[in-house]
């Protein structure tokens, strides 16, 4: 698998468009959102924590739904003759997700840090960046579900409406405190909300524990998702 693994992180980083843009955009909109809400008390940290979040959410899916494409093109099948098992193949996908979501948080971060004048201790950093990156596994996992049941064909509609309702719903552009309390509701069973509220408790503060306890939820049930739905494509193979 560390060979598969070191091939995908090699594809993935020679492809400068996609992480120029991973890293762009969220940066572009923090810029613009950073003193949005300042006048309802929260401050640049609090957009840092929910544009990191955003980020990182996109990065990741982008990265595990590409698996619709491979799995399109025959990739998949290929790949199942080689000595590569299914759970290797699966754990390489993720594991490249991970590492291509990291730049995007890292980079909003220090954007932050050096025009907004966000100043946190070495703690507090490290949970915005390190806590909100390894938060971003049940994404990347969820990136492969979508990759596992999309066709290159409808790939970016069902991606599109995921991010889309992550972001928004799970208020990452805009804050819940001010959504009608049924939305609100809604909101908190996301996980894109829970992976924002890491980002708030480096700053801010919060039940970051709480928020890694439902993050660590969703990684294993979309796991075995994944897992399942990968062992009956290849029963149909």
């Amino acid at each position: 698998m560390t060979g598969y693994l070191a091939f995908e992180i090699r594809r993935t980083l020679r492809d400068a468009k996609f992480l120029l843009f991973a890293v762009a955009l969220p940066v572009g909109l923090y810029l613009l959102m950073a003193d949005r809400f300042a006048g309802m008390g929260l401050p640049a940290p609090y957009v840092m924590g929910s544009i990191t979040a955003f980020g990182a959410v996109k990065t990741a899916l982008d990265v595990g739904a590409r698996t619709a494409v491979e799995r399109g093109i025959g990739w998949q099948r290929q790949l199942r003759l080689t000595p590569l098992s299914g759970l290797g193949y699966l754990l390489a996908k993720a594991s490249v997700a991970m590492v291509v979501a990291l730049p995007p948080v890292a980079g909003v971060s220090l954007v932050a840090a050096l025009v907004s004048g966000v100043r946190l201790p070495a703690g507090g950093w490290a949970l915005a960046v390190l806590g909100v990156w390894a938060g971003t596994l049940p994404f990347a996992l969820l990136g492969l579900l979508i990759g596992q049941f999309a066709t290159a064909q409808n790939l970016q509609a069902y991606q599109g409406a995921v991010v889309l309702v992550l972001s928004f719903v799970g208020g990452l552009f805009i804050p819940v405190s001010t959504f009608p309390q049924a939305l609100a509701t809604v909101a908190e069973v996301l996980p894109s909300y829970w992976l924002a509220q890491v980002g708030h408790a480096a700053a801010l503060g919060g039940d970051r524990w709480r928020a890694a306890l439902v993050l660590t939820l969703y990684a294993l049930v979309l796991g075995a998702a994944v897992a399942v739905r990968y062992r009956r494509d290849t029963a149909r193979a």
